[in-house]
């Protein structure tokens, strides 16, 4: 193992990074060290230990010396806590500013708040900041926000005159890969079930309407509904009344969970009479009857690559590779051929 101390300069305050090099090992085990973890071996930790003793480095310093400019920690903007994309892409960052001994901040935006939260975040104490703008709050924050703050924004692209650096997940290719999935089955047609985030240009709409356009399909009219399963039942049921409907394209998998209920408490079988598609792949989706399909979403991979952007934003390095795991078709039960195929 390489001990030999890296090279601080002269009145430099020596950083996590420092640490690592001179102790031979990454700036994550660095940062389990001081969080005392059990995952760390006794000679690695002795080492490092040494190689802090050997610099001077102190712990509370950590964030300041990754060099920010406007303060010792990373902000994160979104309008809820709760919903499952929202929620894993909050674990990302976590885990990501965790890891590199960064402090982390939450800031969550309500309809009559967006103004005083632009101006919280827009004082040097708030650090980095990444605006989750999955819904239309966050994109408030975002069209309000002084161009001069450096902001990483976790959604769909943003536009080029807003200046942000923008990470999503290909929501567009899956959508429509989950709508040829049911097409391919036999299904004439793909209804859809929207979460109030999207619009005719959010990934999950558009890449349905790409594929029904793709297999000259007829495109239904979309069925919006709130993020509650209760307002997700009421589409159900509407669905359940027309006997043409046997395929659905729900926005999440919650909304799934609603429309299957109505369709059960209709009559109507899944997957013999409607077959069902999730999307985001919630804990516990493979346990339903029938199971369901759906599309993994790698949230937790969006937030740390958000949260690896914004330091790199905060300090003026180069933009990081980005590196997200595709949303992927999961096929389980909740989907079959219609049970009285169409004629062509």
């Amino acid at each position: 193992m390489n001990t030999s101390p890296r090279h601080v300069r002269k009145g430099a305050v020596p950083s996590i990074r420092d640490v690592a090099a001179a102790a031979g090992v990454s700036h994550q085990t660095v940062s389990r060290v001081l969080n005392e973890s059990p995952r760390v071996r006794p000679a690695t930790r002795a080492a490092v230990l040494a190689a802090i003793d050997r610099l001077g480095f102190r712990p509370n310093r950590a964030a300041r010396a990754l060099g920010f400019g406007r303060a010792n920690g990373v902000t994160v903007v979104t309008s809820n806590t709760t919903l499952y994309g929202y929620a894993c892409t909050l674990q990302g960052i976590e885990e990501a500013a965790r890891t590199d001994g960064v402090a982390l901040g939450i800031r969550v935006v309500e309809s009559a708040e967006v103004q005083q939260t632009v101006e919280y975040v827009s004082d040097p104490s708030a650090g980095g900041l990444v605006v989750i703008a999955f819904d239309p709050l966050g994109k408030a924050v975002l069209e309000a926000l002084p161009p001069h703050i450096p902001a990483i924004v976790a959604a769909e692209p943003v536009a080029p005159d807003l200046g942000r650096v923008a990470i999503a997940l290909d929501e567009r290719r899956a959508a429509a890969d989950a709508t040829r999935h049911l097409l391919d089955l036999g299904h004439r047609t793909v209804h859809h079930v929207a979460i109030p985030s999207e619009g005719l240009s959010g990934g999950r709409q558009a890449g349905w309407r790409d594929a029904l356009t793709s297999a000259r399909a007829e495109i239904p009219e979309p069925l919006g509904c709130g993020w509650d399963i209760e307002s997700a039942y009421a589409a159900g049921q509407r669905l359940a009344r027309e006997p043409e409907v046997t395929a659905i394209l729900c926005g999440n998998d919650d909304i799934a969970q609603g429309v299957r209920r109505a369709l059960y408490d209709a009559g109507k079988d899944v997957p013999g009479d409607v077959s069902i598609v999730g999307f985001d792949d919630i804990p516990g989706s493979a346990f339903w009857t029938p199971a369901l399909t759906t599309v993994r979403m790698d949230f937790a991979g969006l937030g740390r690559a958000c949260f690896h952007a914004a330091v790199a934003e905060l300090v003026g390095r180069p933009q990081p590779e980005i590196s997200l795991v595709p949303p992927r078709l999961i096929v389980r039960e909740s989907t079959a051929p219609p049970r009285h195929p169409w004629d062509n």
